[in-house]
């Protein structure tokens, strides 16, 4: 009987389509009856090293809106640890459920379906996650990172996120406006969660015009007892005037619709995968007139935590040292994209994937 083409083989759209068309190289579903534990693993590519990403809780609407989001989030690792110059790859774990959920049987259950991949996947904290759910996972399997300082971790990733951030918005203001003076600028950071709430910290030191919006109203009127931010409903974000819009919450929120709404010069933020499409969007800012600083490129300082935590004998001052680097890529990236003529996330994909490509080779040398 003749044989039939890979390409053939798998339909489009299908689970097993969406892993060949993004590049990946395993999806793992785990079950627990007893627990109610529902995790899906995605590790996309391990060229660098270990996959290495947090695990994110979500009370997602479906299976399939799981699957994808663990998937974009997983590739995203991938080019995030390649443009930072880290020694690992691309991993992401999400569990469908109620944060509530969570207890120590159902998290140190999630710890031992980590294990038993044998180190190609190495978790941490993400949405919903805290530092003390990671040492439940650590009960059960070494490899995850994002454990208190207290024991030698890293502690929360958040700050050092918040901080690559923030260089990112300077790096990108000083393209837009010719300096990266934030004084005066009026910003609005959409989630203010840690990431978020650190950032706005960032910017009330530079003395920026702050807003914030959030689902939470507790947290806004948290943010807002000390920053004195404006709230923006969360439906008029979009239609805000404003001159730097900093997404800090889930991802796909730069799609057809709201592009063209939006009243800003720059996009610099933290969520992960704001683009919904990569090529259609990036192109629609860039024709728009909108600068817009890779999302997988500027929140990296959060991995770059977690990784050396990693790497053992954890000093906090020097994670902070390599997200500063942040601002100088970012520049690098703008220049490049524009003198090039082609969108900022097509140069840091371009950059991401020399570099894989490139120790690759190395690999193959051998």
């Amino acid at each position: 009987m003749a044989g039939i083409k890979t390409e053939e083989k798998i339909q489009e759209g299908s689970i097993y389509g969406q892993i060949v068309s993004m590049g990946h190289e395993q999806l793992v579903f785990c079950y627990d009856e007893p627990t109610g534990l529902k995790a899906i693993i995605a590790i996309h590519n391990t060229v660098l090293g270990p996959s290495l990403g947090g695990t994110r809780m979500w009370n997602y609407a479906s299976e399939e809106e799981a699957i994808t989001d663990v998937l974009r989030l997983s590739r995203g690792m991938t080019f995030k640890a390649a443009i930072s110059g880290l020694n690992i790859g691309g991993g992401k774990a999400v569990l469908i459920g109620d944060p509530k959920l969570k207890t120590e049987a159902y998290l140190r259950r999630l710890g031992r379906f980590i294990d038993s991949l044998g180190g190609r996947y190495i978790t941490a904290e993400d949405v919903n996650m805290k530092t003390r759910d990671m040492e439940y996972i650590a009960m059960e399997t070494s490899y995850v990172t994002g454990l208190p300082e207290i024991k030698g971790g890293g502690g929360d990733p958040s700050p050092v996120t918040a901080y690559g951030t923030y260089m990112g918005i300077k790096a990108a203001a000083r393209k837009a406006y010719g300096s990266d003076t934030l004084s005066g600028k009026k910003i609005l950071v959409q989630g203010i969660g840690q990431v978020g709430k650190h950032l706005v910290e960032y910017l009330k030191k530079e003395d920026a015009v702050i807003a914030i919006s959030d689902i939470d109203q507790k947290k806004l009127s948290e943010v807002v007892s000390w920053s004195k931010a404006e709230i923006v409903a969360a439906n008029q974000v979009y239609d805000y005037p404003m001159d730097i819009y900093s997404p800090c919450a889930l991802g796909a929120v730069l799609h057809d619709e709201s592009i063209p709404r939006l009243k800003c010069d720059v996009i610099a933020g933290a969520a992960n995968n704001q683009l919904k499409d990569e090529e259609r969007h990036g192109q629609m800012l860039l024709d728009y007139g909108i600068l817009y600083a890779p999302d997988f490129l500027i929140n990296a300082g959060g991995l770059i935590n977690v990784y050396a935590e990693y790497q053992g004998g954890y000093k906090k001052e020097l994670a902070y040292q390599q997200a500063e680097n942040i601002y100088a890529t970012c520049l690098e990236v703008l220049h490049t994209a524009y003198r090039e003529n082609e969108t900022p996330q097509q140069t840091a994909l371009k950059m991401a994937l020399e570099r894989i490509s490139s120790i690759t080779k190395v690999k193959l040398s051998y």
